[in-house]
């Protein structure tokens, strides 16, 4: 007997990530898998330039725009690593403290328009352990019933 659309068991992909790392929850057929990316980018800590009272005095120049154009090329490489890793989903729910899962979001609709549509939530959370991730995907899917 085919199986119709309605009746296809769905791919469900939980993303916790921040600038360190991802942890990937993948629930599918009832199992459920966890994957940890990490990252590889640097922290950059710009001090700012020193200067003197008068005005128009010597300052040392801060030169973050290097930094800054650096770490925007590494968290181009760590998306496009993470976006590899969720290609092959029908569900997405991207959630993590930080900035990064906007960022990751943003990213997606840029560049991976067919991962973007998938995404069905961008959620603020707290710091998780592994254990508290897959908990967490696997109640979020429960009572979203996507």
């Amino acid at each position: 007997m085919p199986t119709s659309k309605l009746n296809r068991i769905k791919k469900q992909t939980g993303v916790w990530l921040d600038k360190d790392k991802a942890i990937i929850v993948t629930i599918y057929n009832g199992d459920v898998s966890l994957n940890t990316i990490v990252s590889h980018m640097e922290h950059f800590h710009v001090h700012g330039g020193s200067g003197t009272r008068s005005k128009g005095g010597p300052q040392d120049v801060v030169h973050d725009s290097k930094y800054l154009e650096r770490e925007k090329h590494q968290q181009k490489k760590y998306f496009k690593k993470l976006a590899s890793e969720i290609k092959d989903t029908d569900a997405i729910v991207l959630f993590g403290p930080a900035e990064t899962r906007i960022n990751f979001s943003k990213a997606l609709a840029k560049s991976y328009k067919g991962l973007s549509i998938k995404v069905k939530d961008v959620v603020k959370t707290d710091r998780m352990t592994n254990r508290q991730v897959k908990a967490w995907v696997k109640a979020y899917f429960k009572s979203n019933r996507l």
